[in-house]
Order: C-alpha cells, then sequence, then structure tokens
C-alpha cells in the first residue's frame, strides 16, 4: 500500500469557504482514499460541514485560527495581517514543516504567491514562480505557462519555464516526452523579442530525453494543441487565458440565444442534447481546475476562487498526483542536470 499523501488546504479560501471547500475535499477522498486533509481555518464554520462528511472527518484535522485573508486583500496587506496566523499561511507553513506534501488554495492569488515566496523559498535555479495549468485542446489537454505569476521574463526563466512545464505535462497528462513551444508573434526564428529568441535557440541546442523543443507557436496553436507545453511571460499567458475563457463564455451565450429563438430552434436543441451535453462538459472550466505554483522548494494549487465543490475537488486531485508523482523532485532533478556543463548544454549552463 502506498504512501498516504497528505494535503493541507486553506479552508476560507475562495469565494465560498468551507461550505464548498469541504464537500470537495469529500469527492477528493472518494476518489483518492489514501488522502488525509489538514484544514486550516475557523473550526466554527468547518466543523458542521465536516460532520457531513464522516470517512472525511476521519481522514482529516482541524487547524484552527479565526483569521483569513480576503479576495480583496492586496498581497501587502494580507502579508501584515495574515503571515504566520492566517489559514492561508497556515496551510504552506504545513508544507514547509513536512506536515503536508502539497497545500491547496482557493484564495486570493496574489497573496498566495506573496506568501508561498517567503514561505516555501525559490528553487536556486528559478528566479521567480510560475502559474501552470492544463488548457482543453482539439487534441486533448495541454500545459500552458506562465499565467501571470509575473510580468516580463529573459531567456533563462523562460528556459526554466520549459523544463518545470516539461516536468508537469509528464505527471499530470502523463505523456512521456512532451513537445514544447515558444508563444511568439510568428512561427519564423527571426520575429520576436531577443529573449524569446535567445530561449528558442537554447531550448533548440540541447537535447533532453524527458522533452523536445518544437519552435515557435502562435496564439491559435494553443486551442489546436500543437504542442504539449506551451511557454510564454505571465503578462501574454494572463491575458491568453482571460481571453480564451471569455470567448467560451460568448460562445455558450450564442448558443444559448439560438436554441430559444423559436419553436424549431427548441426542437432542434431536443434532438442534439446529447451533442450539447459533450461539448458543455468538455468546455467546463471544473475539469481543468488547478493551477500549479512552479518555482517554488513546496507544491502549491491554485484553485479558481469561484469554483465549486466538484471543480475544487480536481484542484486537490492535482495536488495528490504531483505529490505522489514527486513532481518537485523530479524539477529539481532537470533544473539541475540542465545547469550542469556538459557538451550538449554548455550555452544553458553558461546562462544559469
Amino acid at each position: 500500500m502506498s504512501e498516504p499523501v497528505r494535503i493541507a488546504i486553506d479552508a476560507m479560501g475562495g469565494d465560498f469557504g468551507p461550505e464548498v471547500i469541504v464537500p470537495g475535499a469529500a469527492l477528493a477522498l472518494a476518489k483518492r482514499p489514501q488522502a488525509r486533509f489538514l484544514l486550516c481555518g475557523d473550526q466554527v464554520r468547518i466543523n458542521p460541514e465536516l460532520a457531513k462528511f464522516p470517512a472525511l472527518k476521519g481522514a482529516s484535522e482541524v487547524i484552527h485560527t479565526e483569521v483569513a485573508v480576503k479576495m480583496s486583500d492586496k498581497p501587502s496587506v494580507a502579508l501584515r495581517a495574515g503571515r504566520r496566523n492566517s489559514s492561508m499561511w497556515l496551510a504552506l507553513d504545513a508544507v514547509r514543516h513536512g506536515a503536508a506534501d502539497v497545500a491547496v488554495s482557493a484564495g486570493n492569488t496574489g497573496a498566495l504567491m506573496a506568501m508561498a515566496k517567503i514561505c516555501l523559498h525559490m528553487m536556486p535555479q528559478v528566479e521567480r514562480p510560475a502559474i501552470a495549468a492544463r488548457w482543453p485542446t482539439q487534441r486533448g489537454e495541454s500545459i500552458v505557462l506562465d499565467l501571470g505569476a509575473s510580468i516580463g521574463a529573459d531567456a533563462q526563466h523562460l528556459v526554466s519555464l520549459a523544463i518545470m512545464g516539461a516536468a508537469m505535462t509528464r505527471i499530470v497528462l502523463g505523456i512521456e516526452r512532451p513537445s514544447i513551444g515558444l508563444l511568439n508573434i510568428g512561427v519564423e526564428e527571426v520575429k520576436g523579442l531577443e529573449e524569446v529568441r535567445t530561449a528558442a535557440r537554447l531550448l533548440r541546442e540541447f537535447e533532453s530525453p524527458t522533452w523536445h523543443y518544437l519552435g515557435f507557436v502562435e496564439g491559435d496553436d494553443i486551442g489546436k494543441g500543437t504542442v504539449d507545453v506551451v511557454v510564454t511571460e505571465g503578462f501574454t499567458g494572463n491575458i491568453a487565458l482571460k481571453a480564451a475563457e471569455g470567448t467560451a463564455r460568448q460562445i455558450s451565450r450564442y448558443l444559448r440565444e439560438a436554441m430559444s429563438h423559436d419553436w424549431r430552434s427548441k426542437l432542434g436543441y431536443l434532438l442534439a442534447k446529447p451533442a450539447f451535453e459533450a461539448l458543455r462538459e468538455k468546455m467546463d472550466p471544473r475539469r481543468s481546475n488547478g493551477g500549479l505554483f512552479l518555482g517554488l522548494e513546496g507544491l502549491v494549487i491554485k484553485s479558481h476562487g469561484g469554483t465549486d465543490s466538484q471543480g475544487f475537488a480536481e484542484a486537490l486531485d492535482v495536488g495528490y498526483t504531483s505529490a505522489q508523482s514527486r513532481l518537485i523532485d523530479k524539477i529539481r532533478e532537470e533544473l539541475v542536470r540542465m545547469s550542469e556543463p556538459t557538451p550538449d548544454n554548455a550555452a544553458l549552463a553558461a546562462i544559469s
């Protein structure tokens, strides 16, 4: 029997707190019976929810605190008010001290990132963390990063993102040797910012048994699934994410309006209902909930703040899989390997 995976949860995070977080943990436990949970937050709100799920109660411990980071708090405010005593900090601190293997929060993204950097620290080879998440495509799913952890990136940071994204793809998507693409304004090698072109050259020159660099990709390649890992800096990645989410909502609204226009449209909807249900399932944002904060000396998963219990269970499952597969150790090993001077990676070692 494998060792249990211990998951520390910011039970007060997100738009709904324990009312969504606790049922989500119950769903996750049903799928992963080996999971164990540390629920950090106000026991007055947590315990009544926990009482509804006897199996979860037996697999959980409540770490009480009345301090919670608000979704509207600026990171600086959250650090002053919630450092060392908020539900968010306690979940991260459990990972730092080895009481948990992964921390999961649906709370304030900026606050979570700031606290995680201070509490868990960065890997030596990585300057800044990145948010990486699954992205539905025509071929299945890809990993896209960075989705907004930081703005701007030099060549070294882009290379680090590629390495971490490839490791995540192997663990989360089960792709043995993922393909990597750098998001650019064109596929021609002469296009794009100097930092992007330099990163492309470095990735192209290094032959890795665990990933292969395919080249530049454009915005429409993300949805096509042209590559398994799409690498970009956080400003561009966040815009791409929000644009895709907005487009999905727009298409959904157009379909609803079209299908309710008149009796013929309603009849057509009834006949095509199975197809529309399949489309809704594929576009359901809960299926891809759970972004990883990569580059930290510890596993941190960010769930959408407005998610429901099923969506939060998906984020917990990402955390479970990542911890069980030793994702942090594998990223660290890959970063160390690429920083060692060899004939294959002399250029990469020079910028490390």
